[in-house]
């Protein structure tokens, strides 16, 4: 019985070592957990962007019957707006924030094909850089995502 008091005494102040120990670990899991789960969503959102747009564009490039690409400024524009706030008109707000026309590249690929790439510099929950604090430089924390969608034009 005796033991156990002299045990328990020595153990009296570990639980509170290990909390402070392990708690800055399990912050930074939940916080990179966190971050990898909005850059899915964000990556999701333009990919799906970028696909509705090619999809306007593929369908929309074909001139008549003749089965020959020509890419008009107003089918570009279009096909932007779409990518960028989700309508041929571009009314409303952006379908990510910073996303605009200027990040979606239209390109005829030739035999038929057309194709939509889309920029976007992702910089995530915590801003665009990490402050180190007095110990180095910061840590940019802005990614780039990219979609690119290729399609027979219709």
């Amino acid at each position: 019985m005796l033991g156990n008091t002299v045990i328990a005494r020595k153990q009296r102040g570990a639980a509170m070592v290990e909390t402070v120990v392990v708690a800055p670990l399990l912050l930074f899991l939940v916080l990179l957990t966190a971050e990898v789960t909005n850059a899915f969503v964000d990556h999701n959102t333009l990919s799906k962007a970028t696909r509705n747009g090619a999809r306007y564009l593929a369908s929309n490039a074909a001139l008549g019957t003749t089965g020959i690409v020509v890419l008009r400024p107003e089918v570009i524009a279009a096909a932007r707006n779409l990518v960028v706030f989700g309508n041929v008109a571009g009314s409303g707000n952006a379908v990510l924030d910073g996303l605009t026309t200027a990040n979606v590249q239209v390109t005829d690929l030739g035999g038929n094909n057309v194709q939509l790439t889309t920029n976007y510099a992702y910089s995530g929950l915590l801003g665009g850089s990490l402050p180190s604090f007095g110990y180095g430089s910061d840590t940019g924390l802005v990614m780039n995502l990219q979609a690119t969608v290729s399609m027979r034009a219709l």
